[in-house]
């Protein structure tokens, strides 16, 4: 047979044997194979030690055809038990709907994997166009790894051939897949009847099963309207600390248009750095996204390149991490050039080292969500190409930064003082924007809603004038792609003479966001601006609550709902004023005319 058939998967790997080599423990025992290596290269499984006889009988099933409306050919039932029997091991034939004989399987436990059936893409019917019939010695039913190779592999069917005392076909076990359902079962497991008793139209059967699933699928997408994930965290962090991050994660998924169906996590110990987690955990995932009919696993840890190919021979379902979450949100929420530039730079630097590999593996990995970000065509490009596209980036962010420099120098000029919203992301930064300018900047209750920097004048009172800008907000484990691509947009904080460090009082990681938002401004050499914390959303506390959070962090607390609420932070914004640079004059607004705070003129 061809060296196409070949595969190394393990657990069953192909042997291979030299011109002359004996195969087996005895090279002197003449009924051993000694053959070219070509001529066992189809045989995938554990076949050290098998007569030459047997190895030729097990090449010759490669030469059967079964027709489409039967699962298995009575003389093809009968050639493979009794090979079986004889050589004491169980035999798998995995076929393909036209009756070919794809891979013929050796050995307890041996099963194909996603990287051998690459070519066998699962599309819009739902189903491989594949079934897995194999023998067993004796009249076993199916077992769970069985079923579990049902689901990851989504063959056409899965079966198990009893062989008799005589070599004959026993008991046939069959099971095939199920739509999504309420008891959340994945397959059905048919009644096992006497192979020659077997009356099952195949062709007929298996349209209808498709069927059935795709119309469960259409009418999965229409009711949901939206992908549906799984959440998995693998961290050697406490499981409080993980449900946290998967609170976290679940509101950047909903942010993202994604409907999140469950969560799991698993604390994790070294010896997991292939899968990130345990293999037998990763089943469990992909069982249960089958289960709950879920498009997409989402990781809250980033995935490196090595473990995303590793993860992706393991489940046919589209798998992420964090990091491309945030810039499939990004993708979605930019709206300028620059905006747009800057995130798609970020994509292809996080892409890049993940073009090694097969195209149809990495499909599952680099596709992002829906049909936003680079997607599968920016993987199908080569390497030279892409870089090429990020060096024509970069240049384009140039000539942004370039552009932002020569603005803020008409700011410097003008003498105006800068005041920076900066906090978490969702804590309602642009809020207090419109609140505090009465402008109109998009503002909703989801994460990364604002991408774009925007600055508005305000004058105070005493006729001081301010610059307040709003800009991206920052979460923890900010991906660095992003905030390389994004240097040019957070360098307008370096411009600012205070911070207003907003703060979401009811968060309930309220100290972890604090902490996340100094490790980036760290990063970003802004800590040493003077700041100050403002407690936003503290109409969602009780008065007390609001007082105790206000004392400990020395903060304002606020409603960046509530224009009365903002009386005490103006007062005290209006205390530090003295100290900020004083503008020669008034020059003209390089924004927007000055918005006058008229409440802080009342007591």
């Amino acid at each position: 047979m061809a060296m196409s058939r070949h595969s190394t998967a393990k657990p069953c790997p192909t042997v291979r044997c030299q011109p002359g080599q004996a195969a087996g423990p005895s090279a002197a025992d003449p009924n051993l194979l000694v053959a070219r290596s070509v001529a066992i290269a189809t045989i995938h499984g554990h076949v050290s030690g098998l007569k030459a006889s047997h190895l030729a009988a097990l090449e010759r099933l490669y030469r059967r055809r079964i027709p489409a409306s039967v699962v298995l050919t009575a003389e093809l039932a009968r050639t493979t038990t009794q090979l079986s029997r004889d050589i004491r091991r169980p035999i798998g034939l995995l076929i393909t709907r036209r009756g070919v004989i794809e891979q013929v399987l050796v050995g307890a436990g041996c099963a194909p994997t996603f990287e051998s059936l690459a070519k066998f893409r699962v599309g819009a019917h739902s189903l491989r166009g594949l079934r897995l019939i194999r023998t067993h010695l004796h009249d076993d039913p199916l077992t769970q790894d069985d079923l579990t190779h049902l689901a990851l592999l989504r063959l056409d069917l899965i079966g198990v051939l009893g062989v008799t005392e005589t070599g004959e076909p026993g008991r046939l076990h069959l099971a095939h897949l199920l739509p999504p359902n309420p008891q959340g079962e994945v397959c059905r497991i048919l009644k096992p009847v006497p192979f020659h008793d077997l009356d099952l139209q195949l062709d007929t059967f298996l349209h209808a099963l498709e069927s059935d699933l795709q119309r469960s699928n259409t009418q999965h997408a229409v009711a949901a309207g939206q992908e549906s994930a799984i959440l998995v965290s693998a961290a050697p962090k406490s499981h409080a600390e993980q449900d946290d991050h998967l609170e976290e994660l679940n509101e950047l998924a909903q942010s993202a248009g994604v409907r999140v169906l469950d969560r799991m996590a698993q604390r994790t110990h070294e010896g997991y750095e292939r899968y990130l987690l345990g293999k037998g955990k990763l089943k469990e995932v992909v069982m249960r996204a089958l289960q709950k009919g879920a498009d997409l696993i989402i990781f809250d840890q980033d995935l490196a390149p090595a473990q995303a190919r590793a993860i992706s021979e393991v489940t046919d379902l589209k798998v992420i991490d964090r990091t491309q979450l945030i810039l499939d949100i990004f993708a979605r929420r930019a709206h300028t050039r620059e905006g747009k530039v800057q995130v798609e730079l970020a994509q292809l630097r996080y892409l890049l080292p993940r073009l090694s590999g097969h195209g149809t593996s990495l499909s599952r990995l680099g596709g992002g969500i829906g049909t936003r970000g680079p997607g599968e065509t920016k993987l199908e490009t080569d390497r030279r190409r892409i870089r090429d596209r990020i060096a024509h980036l970069e240049r384009e962010i140039e000539d942004v930064a370039r552009h932002q420099d020569q603005r803020r120098a008409r700011r410097v000029r003008q003498g105006l003082p800068i005041l920076s919203i900066v906090g978490y992301t969702n804590a309602g930064k642009s809020t207090l924007l419109n609140t505090l300018t009465q402008s109109q900047i998009p503002a909703q209750d989801r994460l990364f809603e604002t991408l774009d920097t925007t600055s508005r004048r305000l004058r105070f009172p005493q006729d001081r004038e301010v610059i307040v800008t709003d800009t991206v907000g920052f979460i923890r484990d900010l991906p660095k792609d992003l905030v390389s691509a994004f240097r040019s947009t957070l360098d307008e904080l370096r411009d600012a003479d205070m911070l207003l460090h907003v703060v979401d009082a009811s968060a309930p990681n309220l100290d972890q966001q604090i902490l996340s938002v100094d490790a980036v401004l760290q990063s970003l050499q802004m800590d040493t601006i003077p700041r100050v914390m403002v407690l936003n959303k503290c109409d969602r506390l009780s008065a007390r609550e609001a007082d105790v959070l206000s004392t400990r962090y020395r903060a304002i607390a606020i409603s960046a709902l509530d224009r009365e609420t903002l009386r005490p932070l103006i007062a005290h914004l209006e205390t530090l004023l003295p100290a900020l640079p004083t503008p020669p004059s008034y020059e003209g607004n390089p924004d927007q005319p000055p918005q006058d705070l008229a409440l802080a003129s009342h007591p």
